[in-house]
């Protein structure tokens, strides 16, 4: 668990330039870290509270900061292990720029006993926001600076929390000497540049002018309908002025705030200056508030080239492309100082060390060049190593665990289901994810997108490095005839079926209607995954919810990785699918999931899986479900009774399911649907 820290005390409002080091106390010989306020898995800080995010603490919410308010932390410690994965770090520095020169896991350290102060110095760094807050006893609402905090238990930090001094209460006489407990105000403005800025209130309730009473105003916030925060209404204490929260709501009331937003990007606490697009209001949990873009990998073993690009990626993010430079040549003194940072060359080649200080002193693409390989890249390209090697057999009995990975062919049932052609049990594995990015609004879509909608995570636009986290687990990958797969496909396609036509139109209402204001405009066709993906994707959901219930592990802790594109000039056709479940705390887990690889029970899981999927509580709504317009949902036959998993299992966010097409079952107009394992009845 990494420690969450926001800045304490009375230094809540820093200078733009100022970075923020909550735990600068501990410098001085502080006894108990009183700044820290919790804490939470690396995963949960990759994909749901990363910088930008709100994380909803017990008394107040915060946001971790930017990248380079991390960096005081990071000085803490002489030397940081980064995370060596140079596929991963090309893609990286493909979307974010050359500079960037390492992946660094977050600021954490295992204690070897519970009692233990190790790693106390070390955390994720988080600015409290919003910055507005209410009085519970009162009403009163006000800025950060009015309240008091506490965060005075050593073992306690979800104790920390604000409070309203000499509050009078409600009545007008104050019942706790300690004052009232404040909340968060949770009305936001945002817009799909990535901004977020506190709620006007004061301009709001005045109606864009200043009170007639003060220059400075009390102003309160009441509630008219208990737990609806909608319903509340805003009034000046001065002038006595009021006006409700209801307003601002919808496409109306949008006309209603500021027509341009101001650029303010809180996990900076900095300005882009003023935006050109109107804000729109927000609450502070509403699901749309924070995207995070990340890409991943399994990793590999490596080829002789990968070799020696990840030895460059060691010497850049150990001495930076400056220290090399100024000793490149001297390759006695690269050893040295490779010595003094514990970075093991001896087994390393004067040439290949001589070929990574060359590979990392060479010229950078312009960028012209790397628009247009940001333009031509795919996240397919990231999975076809991945395919390319589970389909060489051969290469497994030679694997060795210095790459985490281990992977052993099983042998098939004889009454295994004939379209699923292999069966390779993953006995351990190694994912590696990096964050690009944010977006707020609309999530980023990940094919051919633009990566000017990613919210940067330092000031100056130019991340040096990216956080990072190791999984590590196991797994089960099927493989389905390619043969049959193409056969079934082209009766799907040639010519196109009307249920296949009613998804493909369902895609462009919804990348017309949804798709952000500042998205790249593309066809929509170039989006919508080919057949055999709807296939893929909808096969592991049904074997995902029956493994939960004999693996040992929960729906929500099994994912899936889709192998499923048409071949092309640059890769071979693939149609397969990963199911494993990673840690990124743990050193892997405990072979319930491969163990469901063994013969006889994986035929038997996939049948139960099958003829699961065949029937769903909301049928016949469910199999009959076809998008006509103005839909523009993004399934079929599907739904959160049969298909449907957790977002944490999910890679398209229970987009492109259709038990149809895994099945033979009715339809509404009565047409032929062919599904890929045929009748239920035939199992």
């Amino acid at each position: 668990m990494t420690d969450v820290l926001p800045e304490s005390g009375d230094d809540m409002l820093h200078d733009e330039h100022e970075l923020l080091d909550p735990l600068g106390d501990a410098e001085e010989g502080m006894v108990k870290n009183r700044a820290k306020v919790g804490s939470a898995r690396p995963s949960s800080l990759l994909y749901t509270y990363g910088p930008g995010a709100i994380m909803d603490l017990p008394n107040f919410s915060i946001m971790p900061a930017g990248l380079d308010d991390w960096e005081p932390i990071w000085k803490r410690r002489e030397h940081i292990l980064p995370i060596i994965e140079p596929r991963l770090l090309d893609v990286v520095r493909l979307h974010l720029g050359p500079q960037v020169d390492a992946l660094r896991p977050f600021p954490w350290q295992p204690k070897r006993t519970g009692m233990s102060n190790e790693g106390s110095d070390l955390g994720v760094p988080a600015r409290v926001f919003p910055q507005w807050f209410r009085c519970t006893g009162c009403d009163y609402l006000g800025p950060l600076t009015r309240f008091s905090y506490t965060n005075t238990h050593p073992f306690r930090p979800d104790l920390a929390q604000f409070t309203h001094k000499n509050c009078p209460g409600r009545g007008g006489k104050s019942t706790k000497k300690s004052g009232s407990p404040a909340v968060p105000a949770q009305h936001l403005l945002t817009c799909a540049n990535g901004h977020l800025d506190e709620f006007p209130y004061s301009l709001w309730v005045h109606r864009g002018m200043r009170c007639s009473k003060a220059e400075l105003p009390d102003m309160k916030m009441r509630d008219a309908n208990v737990g609806r925060s909608v319903g509340s209404i805003i009034a000046c204490a001065s002038c006595g002025q009021t006006r409700g929260m209801a307003e601002a709501q919808g496409s109306v009331g949008r006309e209603k705030l500021p027509r341009r937003c101001r650029g303010r990007h809180p996990h900076l606490n900095a300005f882009d200056g003023e935006c050109d697009t109107q804000p729109a209001l927000i609450m502070m949990g509403a699901s749309n508030l924070w995207f995070t873009s990340t890409q991943s990998i399994i990793v590999m073993p490596r080829t002789e080239a990968e070799e020696k690009e990840a030895l460059a990626d060691r010497l850049r993010a150990e001495f930076g492309v400056e220290q090399i430079r100024q000793f490149g040549n001297q390759i006695d003194v690269i050893r040295a100082l490779a010595a003094a940072r514990n970075l093991d060359l001896a087994d390393v080649a004067d040439g290949d060390i001589a070929a990574a200080v060359a590979d990392l002193l060479a010229p950078a693409d312009s960028e012209q060049e790397q628009q247009e390989k940001r333009a031509a890249w795919d996240p397919v390209d990231l999975l076809v190593p991945e395919w390319r090697y589970l389909q060489k057999p051969a290469l497994f009995p030679q694997q060795q665990n210095t790459n985490g990975l281990m992977v052993t062919e099983t042998q098939r049932h004889g009454d295994l289901h004939p379209m699923i052609s292999r069966v390779v049990a993953v006995n351990q594995m190694k994912k590696v994810n990096a964050v690009l990015g944010f977006t707020r609004l609309d999530e980023m879509d990940r094919v051919n997108d633009l990566s000017s909608r990613l919210v940067k995570l330092t000031r100056n636009d130019k991340p040096t490095w990216v956080p990072a986290t190791e999984d590590r687990g196991e797994g089960i990958f099927l493989q389905l005839d390619l043969d049959t797969v193409a056969s079934w496909e082209k009766s799907i396609l040639s010519p196109p079926i009307p249920m296949w036509e009613a998804h493909r139109a369902a895609h462009q209402r919804n990348l017309e209607s949804r798709f952000s204001e500042t998205g790249e405009k593309v066809h929509p066709d170039t989006r919508l995954p080919a057949p055999r993906y709807w296939l893929l994707h909808t096969l592991s959901h049904a074997l995902i919810r029956e493994m939960a219930m004999f693996s040992g592990y929960g729906a929500a802790s099994l994912s899936e990785r889709i192998y499923g594109w048409t071949g092309s000039p640059q890769r071979d056709a693939a149609a397969g699918l990963l199911i494993c479940t990673t840690a990124s705390d743990s050193e892997g887990t405990l072979g319930g999931l491969v163990a469901l690889s063994e013969p006889e029970r994986l035929h038997a899981l996939l049948v139960a899986a099958l003829r699961r999927a065949s029937r769903c509580s909301s049928d016949p709504v469910c199999a009959m479900r076809t998008p006509s317009a103005p839909e523009d949902f993004l399934h079929g036959a599907a739904c959160h009774c049969c298909s449907f998993a957790s977002e944490t299992s999910c890679e398209k966010a229970n987009r492109f399911l259709d038990r149809r097409f895994l099945l033979d079952l009715p339809t509404a107009t009565g047409e032929a649907v062919p599904g890929f394992f045929g009748s239920v009845d035939a199992l």
